[in-house]
């Protein structure tokens, strides 16, 4: 049972939302455009008519998303709103009319629909006409003056970054890559025109070292030992002869066992060391013409005479050299052996 006192309150409720319904309907809302047809880049104007009673409150959604972010895409983002030029107020008795220039302006040609325009009045929305626009391209071939277009302008503040394109300050380590593997490939044809290889070359064996990795390979080989006296005699010779070669600079590749020996004495640093080469060439002589078969001591003594014969003309160090020769700077002799007395301990040179 609703009592009186609770009847006038739901009374005074219904009156004043059937007054506020009334005020509602007085707001109405009209939109126009400056020209339906609108030149691809240039700009026109929506021109928004508020009419509303006084002291009602509303405004625009959309316009206030303009105010907050300057412009507004619409259609696709092919046309854009801007922010209100102008705003008009007109007061007639107890009526407001409130005019809002907004600036239109299209990228696409095309026909387009302009969304409508919504008045917020507290709980109530009026709506206006949807109004269509159409975007007529340009239409401009190379040699066709194109007019009512601001020219091009440069930026506010210019910098060198202006002058460079977006796709460089994007992919700048994908350039800095093909940069340095240019210059890296470039190095690399350049060191295998000089070099004919891109790895670096392994230091070559001094004629010391190879002459000593000779002799250390045909022991291991132990040739004579399985009764293979010619092909002992032929290595042997072989590695001393390149040892000539590498240290002295005497070819005796092509040389006979003769010229050797001549070539050794007229050599002041291996003419002492004759007899070591001599024992050597006249046992694999005997050995590769005559067919001789060497005694077991023969061969060992041909191995020790080469041995000798390379340890005793390598090259000293230039430390070494001033360490003996007591600080003078001059190199000091190496001392001399009797190698005569070495070879006749041996059993003599054949």
């Amino acid at each position: 049972m609703i009592t009186k006192p609770l009847r006038k309150i739901l009374f005074l409720f219904a009156v004043l939302s059937c007054f506020a319904m009334a005020r509602a309907s007085q707001v109405s809302v009209q939109a126009k455009l400056d020209s339906v047809n609108l030149l691809m880049g240039n700009m026109t104007s929506v021109h928004l008519t508020v009419t509303q009673p006084k002291g009602v409150k509303g405004d625009f959604p959309l316009l206030r998303q303009i105010r907050d972010n300057g412009v507004i895409p619409v259609c696709g983002d092919s046309v854009e709103l801007r922010a209100p030029s102008r705003i008009d107020t007109v007061e007639s008795g107890n009526t407001l009319t409130i005019t809002y220039d907004v600036p239109v302006q299209a990228f696409d040609s095309g026909y387009y629909r302009l969304p409508e325009f919504a008045f917020v009045t507290g709980h109530d929305t009026v709506r206006s006409k949807s109004l269509g626009i159409k975007v007529i391209p340009v239409l401009a071939e190379a040699d066709t003056p194109i007019n009512d277009y601001a020219s091009v302008s440069g930026p506010e503040n210019p910098s060198i970054f202006d002058w460079i394109p977006d796709w460089v300050i994007d992919f700048w380590w994908v350039i800095l890559i093909l940069v340095l593997a240019a210059v890296a490939g470039y190095y690399a044809w350049r060191r295998y025109r000089r070099e004919g290889t891109l790895l670096p070359k392994k230091p070559e064996p001094t004629p010391y070292e190879a002459a000593i990795a000779g002799l250390r390979q045909l022991k291991d080989k132990k040739l004579w030992e399985q009764g293979m006296e010619k092909e002992y005699y032929t290595d042997l010779t072989d590695i001393l002869r390149r040892y000539l070669y590498g240290r002295f600079g005497i070819n005796a590749v092509e040389m006979t066992s003769r010229q050797i020996l001549a070539a050794l004495s007229k050599n002041k640093e291996a003419a002492d060391k004759r007899a070591y080469f001599r024992q050597i060439l006249d046992m694999a002589d005997f050995v590769k013409f005559a067919k001789v078969r060497p005694l077991p001591d023969d061969n060992v003594l041909a191995y020790d005479n080469a041995l000798r014969f390379v340890e005793e003309t390598k090259p000293l160090p230039p430390v070494e050299d001033e360490a003996a020769a007591g600080g003078s700077g001059k190199p000091a002799a190496p001392k001399k052996k009797d190698s005569k007395k070495n070879v006749a301990k041996k059993g003599g040179a054949r």
